[in-house]
């Protein structure tokens, strides 16, 4: 991490915007396009969008047959989706993904998709962050953040908060060992999931039921831009994980 990483002070203001306006996501389209034909971007926002989108427009969707039973079918999808399963109890699984992730049924997901149609996660989130923030840049010769969103589920706790699943151009992890807290104490252990962080925080400007597919987050300190990935910082290494 950046010297900048681990002195720069949170802004003191920060905007959610929700974009409105895109249209339903299909195979082939271009999300960037869609954005910023539908936002006036600025230098340093941070665009977050959902993961179903992405999926939609990488065809990462398979279509099941609604004359047949259900749970086998998911059953399937779940198991080619997943390296490894980690715990299975009456229809839940909680997997690991090709990607990485634990999650649970390896995020496939039926909400806001067409009957019969199931959304995969994408392949590579990080580079899926990625394109979007290189064609914003190479459109607008803007200097974005993009991250790819997902709601998941957290151990111990009830409830469901966005997570990030791919980050291009913004800070997914802010070190900040080595640097004092307000006492002076030196912190020796903290790391800042920042691109979490924004991923939740746009989920305020993004209810379930209202269409939104991405937001901007407006104010963050241009310190924090720089190249990163959920894969290389956030996902925890095997031999600093006590679970598995």
């Amino acid at each position: 991490m950046t010297p900048e990483d681990r002195r720069t002070p949170p802004a003191p203001n920060v905007l959610i915007t929700g974009v409105t306006g895109i249209p339903e996501v299909r195979r082939g389209d271009n999300i960037a396009d869609l954005i910023m034909g539908n936002f006036e971007l600025q230098d340093f926002d941070v665009v977050v969008v959902t993961q179903k989108i992405v999926s939609k427009a990488e065809g990462r969707t398979v279509t099941i047959d609604t004359s047949a039973p259900l749970e086998p079918q998911l059953e399937a999808i779940i198991l080619s989706e997943s390296r490894r399963i980690l715990r299975r109890r009456q229809g839940l699984f909680i997997t690991e993904t090709h990607s990485g992730y634990v999650c649970a049924n390896a995020g496939i997901d039926q909400s806001n998709m067409p009957t019969g149609t199931i959304a995969l996660l994408p392949k590579d989130p990080d580079r899926s962050a990625r394109r979007i923030r290189d064609r914003i840049r190479a459109k607008a010769s803007l200097q974005v953040g993009v991250i790819v969103s997902d709601t998941f589920g957290r151990t111990w706790r009830c409830g469901v908060s966005d997570v990030a699943l791919g980050v291009a151009g913004v800070a997914a992890i802010v070190d900040l060992r080595g640097s004092r807290d307000a006492s002076g104490r030196e912190l020796t252990a903290t790391q800042v999931a920042l691109a979490d962080e924004l991923a939740s925080a746009a989920e305020l400007a993004k209810p379930k039921d209202g269409a939104i597919p991405a937001v901007v987050i407006r104010g963050i300190s241009p310190s924090y831009f720089r190249e990163s990935s959920v894969a290389g910082e956030i996902i925890r290494p095997y031999q600093e994980d006590l679970f598995r």
